[in-house]
């Protein structure tokens, strides 16, 4: 399915898509693995919070920065 096809589909199209999809992978007998970027930047942040740099925001403030 190319992205120009889901563009066509309806919202409660690509909802139900996704819906098969997450259910699909959710029934795997392996899980699918992380890449090797995903692990780095885990551990770029927990160096972060352990050297006090991280700065952390209420959920509030998060959904205002992201809902704007």
């Amino acid at each position: 399915m190319s992205v120009t096809e889901i563009q066509k589909m309806t919202p409660v199209e690509r909802l139900s898509t996704m819906e098969a999809l997450w259910d699909a992978m959710c029934h795997e007998e392996k899980e699918p693995t992380s890449p090797d970027w995903h692990g780095e930047l885990l551990e770029a942040r927990r160096a972060k919070i352990a050297s006090g740099e991280a700065k952390f925001i209420s959920l509030d403030e998060a959904k205002k920065r992201i809902l704007g």
